[in-house]
């Protein structure tokens, strides 16, 4: 118990659109079946934004947050052998408890689990007080930990830990519709924040020939970074129109058409025009319109006349997790780059961390003991 501190904080969910509250609990054993963990680095999330401005149903009080990252600091030793991890172990942990009893479940579609749960509904008020990921030690369920090789430095997957996982599933969820995005010659990825930004990074890995990520809002730096991870060409629409961007990928693709694009913006009115770029057949990726944004008017012949396979993508697997930290593992050269895009806040410093996010100021918000 010597390096199990008697209390920590959390930043509470106290009201949408309000200021988090740091709020003291006291730290206890885990229960059997869990584990203790201290926090290394925890992201925010694009859905930890949706869920601050009630876009998702989630009631306060939470201790949100679900990419955390951090240092195992008890663990009975029965769990321990279970789940291969001991203390003093770097984990990464999702909150993702699904069923195994659904019919999804059972055809080993886990992340689309009908009876889905998660480890951060708790009531921050009762024990065990930590159950998100925006405090500074949380409780882990040992099946929802995956061990960090000691080679990698932690905070290198806290940049993309839910970002990664998702666009990989995406992906995956591509491949096993017989659409193969490392056969692409055109990629189109719109919206560059984490999600989007990781997509691309992805893509790149494949070789793909023409990378086209589209932003908005002008921002130098981050238009300078999707050039630096792989995008052969970067558009941001609020200089350029969607008709230029439009007769672009038509001039580059022979006027075909992009084999694949990737909905990473959020923005339903970004729908259409995404549609718009692909060829016959081509790849439509959704797993960005992640909040009741309001509705759109879509075309839906084109769907039929261009006969688009369209694959939306909502949740991932721990075997994403797993896949995301080898695909870290195997591409050391880009650890430095992807830890320059990360701005570290303290736990207490969490309504300074939302402040500059909705400032657009960071490509990525991380919090910190």
């Amino acid at each position: 118990m010597s390096n199990i501190p008697k209390e920590a904080k959390a930043a509470v969910l106290v009201g949408y659109n309000e200021p988090f509250e740091i709020r003291t609990y006291p730290v206890t054993k885990p229960k059997a079946g869990s584990a203790l963990v201290e926090l290394i680095a925890s992201g925010i999330c694009g859905t930890d934004i949706h869920i601050h401005r009630g876009k998702l149903g989630i009631v306060p009080p939470k201790v949100i947050g679900h990419e955390f990252i951090g240092k195992v600091v008890d663990i009975a030793e029965d769990d321990a052998k279970k789940c291969n991890i001991n203390v003093g172990d770097n984990v990464i942990i999702s909150i993702a408890c699904p069923c195994g009893e659904c019919l999804l479940c059972k055809n080993g579609d886990d992340a689309n689990c009908v009876n889905m749960g998660v480890t951060n509904g708790g009531d921050p008020e009762e024990l065990p007080h930590f159950h998100g990921g925006f405090c500074e030690y949380t409780y882990a369920p040992i099946q929802n930990m995956v061990k960090l090789d000691e080679s990698l430095d932690p905070r290198v997957p806290a940049i993309f830990p839910c970002p990664g996982p998702t666009a990989i599933h995406a992906f995956k969820l591509a491949e096993q519709a017989n659409c193969h995005i490392e056969k692409a010659t055109t990629a189109v990825v719109m919206g560059l924040g984490p999600v989007g930004t990781f997509a691309l990074i992805y893509l790149a890995s494949l070789g793909i020939k023409n990378i086209i990520a589209i932003t908005k809002g002008k921002n130098d730096q981050r238009e300078q970074m999707a050039a630096d991870f792989g995008a052969t060409k970067v558009f941001n629409t609020d200089v350029v129109s969607e008709d230029d961007v439009k007769q672009y990928v038509l001039d580059i693709t022979g006027g075909l058409g992009a084999d694949v694009v990737f909905e990473a913006s959020g923005a339903p009115s970004a729908v259409p025009f995404e549609m718009d770029l692909l060829r016959n057949r081509g790849v439509y990726l959704v797993p960005g319109q992640y909040s009741a944004s309001g509705g759109i008017e879509i075309q839906p012949q084109v769907i039929t006349f261009k006969a688009l396979h369209i694959i939306g993508s909502s949740q991932y697997s721990m075997c994403d997790v797993k896949s995301y930290i080898d695909f870290l593992i195997a591409n050391p050269q880009l650890h430095e780059k992807m830890l320059a895009l990360g701005t570290f806040y303290k736990v207490e410093d969490i309504n300074k961390a939302y402040e500059d996010i909705a400032k657009g100021l960071n490509v990525k918000s991380v919090l910190v003991k």
